[in-house]
């Protein structure tokens, strides 16, 4: 089954994507699990009064993108030591391989590393819905919900 969000004019969308959303023209199109014969046709609107308050939800966003970072920010290395001679090393990665051993004058793969940091796929799971507002549409949700304002999130109960 596929879910469509987010109303946009008519004059932005192509014909293909609106003649598959049957005349609506969507911003976004998710698949879900599920079939006709839950009782779900096509068209129907999907709001906030299927969660109730209490239900465990998890939620998938894309989370904020940070940019590059070094390796203290990104995998949480503590960096060289502030005293005792060493003069530009406190955020430094270290060693990063050897020769010897299994990688053998070279860097072995998967090593952690300094880059770029956030803007994944990221689902939060057991939070929990403290309110439910089905005249607003909206959900207060308890717990770190993934991604930037005003980004699309998934909720999934």
């Amino acid at each position: 089954m596929q879910v469509g969000a987010i109303e946009k004019k008519e004059s932005r969308i192509n014909k293909a994507q609106l003649g598959h959303a049957k005349g609506k023209a969507l911003k976004y199109f998710r698949e879900a699990l599920g079939n006709s014969e839950e009782g779900i046709e096509t068209g129907q609107t999907i709001n906030v009064s299927v969660f109730e308050i209490g239900d465990k939800v998890q939620v998938s966003a894309v989370s904020k993108g940070k940019g590059f970072q070094g390796v203290v920010k990104r995998h949480g290395f503590h960096g060289g030591p502030r005293s005792h001679g060493q003069k530009h090393s406190e955020r430094e990665p270290g060693s990063i391989g050897g020769s010897g051993g299994r990688a053998g004058g070279r860097v072995a793969k998967g090593i952690r590393m300094a880059g770029r940091m956030g803007g994944e796929r990221v689902t939060v799971r057991n939070l929990s819905v403290l309110q439910v507002h089905p005249e607003t549409n909206e959900l207060l949700i308890s717990g770190a919900i993934p991604g930037p304002r005003g980004t699309l999130v998934e909720i999934r109960g």
